[in-house]
């Protein structure tokens, strides 16, 4: 299996996935659902992938990536004919469940895909490239769920949405393709504890630091769509406020090699928290849709870079033979803040307004930039 191949595949699985969760909070809100049952409803994208993660990790150390990913992609398939099959609010919280496990399990497989490929001086580069894909479906999805939804509906919307998943899964069905697996036996009367790997050096706080950032990534695709309802946007207008975020993040991603030959992690990583954090204070104040778009842009290169950095330095300080393990804990981890910060936040917007989830997502970033500073 060739990184390229790994890249379209992933484009292909996102494309489906990212345009499933724009969908799923435009339905719910079409439902006239309250900010606290959107916030369930995104929150089940992770919370089963947050029990599973670590194990889906160690599977994916032991039996490869071709199988993972041919389930990953099956279950976001069938999440989304389900939504199609069945209008109804209720629906939403299965569909939720079954595309989000879906798409966490294929990512660990195509992250230990990206970090087995080639050589170990190839991981930055392989990562990078991941990442672009992300971004490229991460622009694609908002901006053809948006469209969809207004000249076809909300069903067919997430039918049409479909398309890139059952792409991904004629192709991995077809072709026999896989890597060498790379776990390694563990000692006689050892066990592989979870715990162990947040005690290594580095790993923790490398942990801490992306969950935030990709925490105030899930939040800003959450919030969104409720701020952009609420001022009266289209769904294609808010698509578009979506896909601007995601062509930023393609952007900053493809000068990140050049970047990161002179700048070091921790000063990115610090600086995407400062930019995020001050970016989301403004945002919630505006309502002009050019404005938007340029805020979003904005917080698309504070929080697009750190991701590659990030997985290359998560799988280099990972013990031999747990690469997957490690992406695991990284998820759960990851995970948690995913499932309880819509929830925490949905309650917070419908009793104060959606103007203090920015802020508090805000001063969440600065606080954590304070951590990493100190920590460097």
């Amino acid at each position: 299996m060739s990184i390229h191949l790994v890249v379209l595949l992933t484009v292909l699985a996102h494309l489906s996935f990212a345009g499933c969760r724009v969908i799923l909070s435009l339905t719910a809100i079409h439902y006239q659902a309250s900010p606290f049952t959107i916030g369930v409803v995104m929150s089940l994208l992770a919370i089963v992938p947050m029990l599973f993660a670590v194990s889906w990790g160690r599977f994916v150390d032991r039996v490869g990536v071709r199988g993972p990913m041919l389930a990953g992609v099956a279950m976001i398939l069938a999440a989304m004919v389900l939504a199609w099959g069945v209008p109804r609010l209720e629906t939403l919280f299965v569909v939720s469940t079954v595309a989000g496990s879906g798409f966490v399990l294929y990512h660990i497989a195509a992250s230990q895909a990206a970090g087995a490929i080639g050589n170990p001086e190839d991981r930055i580069k392989n990562f990078s490239l991941l990442a672009l894909a992300f971004s490229t479906s991460g622009f694609l999805g908002p901006i053809l769920a948006g469209f969809a939804i207004d000249g076809i509906g909300h069903g067919g919307a997430f039918l049409a949405l479909a398309v890139g998943a059952l792409v991904n899964l004629v192709v991995l069905a077809v072709r026999k393709i896989e890597i060498p697996r790379h776990e390694a036996p563990a000692r006689h009367g050892e066990k592989r504890r979870t715990v162990d790997l947040l005690r290594m050096p580095g790993l923790m706080r490398v942990f801490v630091v992306s969950g935030t950032l990709s925490i105030a990534w899930d939040l800003f695709t959450f919030v969104t769509p409720i701020h952009g309802s609420r001022i009266g946007l289209s769904a294609s207008t808010i698509g578009l406020i979506l896909g601007t975020f995601g062509a930023a993040v393609f952007a900053v991603r493809i000068v990140l090699p050049f970047v990161a030959r002179r700048v070091s992690e921790w000063r990115m990583l610090v600086g995407a928290m400062l930019l995020t954090g001050a970016g989301l204070f403004v945002f919630p104040l505006v309502d002009g849709v050019p404005l938007l778009m340029a805020l979003a842009f904005l917080l698309g290169v504070g929080l697009g870079g750190t991701q590659p950095l990030v997985m290359a330095l998560l799988y280099e300080r990972a013990p031999p033979g747990r690469g997957a393990e490690a992406v695991g804990v990284r998820t759960l981890l990851l995970n948690f803040g995913q499932a309880s910060v819509p929830l925490a936040f949905g309650a917070l917007g419908t009793a104060l307004g959606m103007m203090h989830v920015f802020w508090a997502m805000g001063l969440a970033l600065l606080a954590v930039g304070c951590f990493a500073i100190r920590g460097r």
